[in-house]
């Protein structure tokens, strides 16, 4: 399967240089998330470990604003008629779709400009890189519509990003977070200029496109999952996760371009 072959209707998707870019594409409405989006983002990125040309992914939004989170109308106007079930159908939904960005082994780049809060943020700290700028927004806003801070991860991850304490002051108030605070707290790992934001993040991503795609890959799952470890298990976890990385054809080719004093191109295999 290649990048090329997806069609979604509710963002835009492209592909260049192994490098897609989802662009969350409602800008009159800061880009806000409809069932549909959700859905077909989950679907999207659930693909993406059968898709051989695209080696790293960006995702930004349109018109300044990465996303507005869940749309008000469109979302949370329906979920208050719901029954249980269709609640946790919901619930399950936008789950998966983090889980479905975690599990790709393509790393993702967030590129945050403007508002990023509720439902974007949660996409946002799921991302493996965030790049943002000054004027950026972000904030976890469940608890101002009267729901829990533990939502799309936020309870695992965020107190991974910034810290504990941090974490817990941001998931109980739902205040803001600004650029400069998101940056010096650990949530960003670089601060751009609004106009050179997503020309950073695509030469980011791409950088990493040229790395070798299986140790990258490798990378993604072990910061995943040696959370869940201890120090003993991680470090015999590790040795195999290289072990298996040193079977590769990139590995090869970084040693015979080491001993030529030449610069390895790889390849992903």
């Amino acid at each position: 399967m290649n990048g090329s072959d997806f069609k979604p209707k509710h963002f835009l998707w492209t592909v260049e240089d192994r490098v897609a870019t989802v662009t969350l594409n409602r800008p009159e409405k800061k880009n806000p998330l409809t069932f549909e989006s959700y859905a077909e983002l989950r679907d999207t990125f659930g693909q993406l470990p059968e898709v051989d040309d695209v080696k790293a992914v960006v995702i930004t939004g349109a018109g300044g604003n990465f996303s507005s989170g869940g749309d008000v109308h469109e979302i949370i106007g329906p979920l208050v008629k719901m029954d249980s079930d269709g609640l946790r159908e919901f619930t399950k939904m936008t789950g998966d779709l983090i889980i479905a960005m975690l599990s790709c082994p393509q790393v993702i780049v967030a590129a945050i400009d403007g508002v990023c809060v509720g439902a974007g943020a949660a996409i946002a700290q799921a991302s493996d890189i965030r790049f943002g700028t000054e004027q950026s927004k972000v904030a976890f806003l469940f608890v101002k519509v009267g729901l829990a801070g533990c939502d799309m991860g936020a309870c695992a991850m965020l107190p991974r990003i910034i810290g504990q304490g941090r974490a817990a002051e941001l998931l109980y108030t739902g205040r803001t977070m600004k650029g400069s605070q998101a940056f010096k707290w650990g949530f960003y790992n670089r601060l751009c200029e609004p106009e050179l934001l997503q020309q950073e993040a695509l030469s980011f991503a791409q950088r990493i496109s040229e790395g070798p795609t299986m140790a990258h890959a490798m990378t993604k799952k072990m910061l995943a999952e040696e959370w869940d470890m201890g120090l003993i298990d991680a470090v015999e976890a590790e040795a195999e996760a290289q072990a298996l990385c040193m079977e590769t054809n990139d590995f090869r080719r970084a040693y015979e371009a080491f001993v030529n004093k030449d610069t390895p191109k790889f390849e992903g295999d």
